[in-house]
């Protein structure tokens, strides 16, 4: 008994460290009529935009609901594979730090690439669960958290991650 107690526990304890839970993804062609768009308004420092900075990379609309998010993909193996896949669905879920779901069918990535923690902003492939996440809090204590591929950023201000409600639908396209 203390022993099964015991085992509950410690996998609590990782699906809570992991920040994800089980959602699904799937590649979608439909797309409904984005009306908002997040923008670029204020200085960086006082919109709490991402901490890293890509002068270059493949410009993409992240889409939940009428909320258009701007962002970039870096030119890694995963994010060159997702950007094939464009138009792509996935369902996240809100955590602590991030938006987080399972993708359907897992992206590949170069052993390189892998890496502990990331910065406010990232947009990251987890090759732990084949986690999609969005990460935009609590960098400073990201470093506990492993298996992470940075594919990108989000070119808006951090806190229109806040404004979307607990489980989205996002759909990820090419920025036109």
């Amino acid at each position: 008994m203390k022993k099964s107690l015991f085992s509950l526990a410690i996998l609590s304890l990782f699906l809570l460290m992991s920040g994800c839970g089980d959602v699904t993804g799937q590649s979608s062609a439909a797309k409904p009529e984005p009306v908002a768009v997040a923008t670029k308004q204020e200085t960086a420092a006082e919109a709490g935009h991402a901490t890293r900075k890509l002068e270059q990379g493949t410009k993409v609309n992240l889409i939940v609901n009428k909320t258009v998010i701007p962002a970039t993909l870096n030119n890694t193996k995963s994010a060159k594979e997702l950007i094939s896949r464009l138009p792509y669905e996935v369902r996240l879920n809100k955590y602590s730090h991030d938006y987080c779901g399972v993708m359907e069918k897992p992206l590949s990535y170069d052993k390189s690439d892998v890496h502990n923690g990331w910065l406010n902003g990232d947009i990251d492939f987890a090759t732990d669960g084949n986690y999609f996440t969005i990460l935009y809090k609590d960098e400073d204590i990201s470093k506990q958290f492993g298996f992470q591929v940075n594919m990108g950023v989000i070119n808006a201000p951090l806190s229109v991650m806040d404004t979307l409600p607990q489980e989205i639908n996002m759909r990820i396209e090419l920025a036109k």
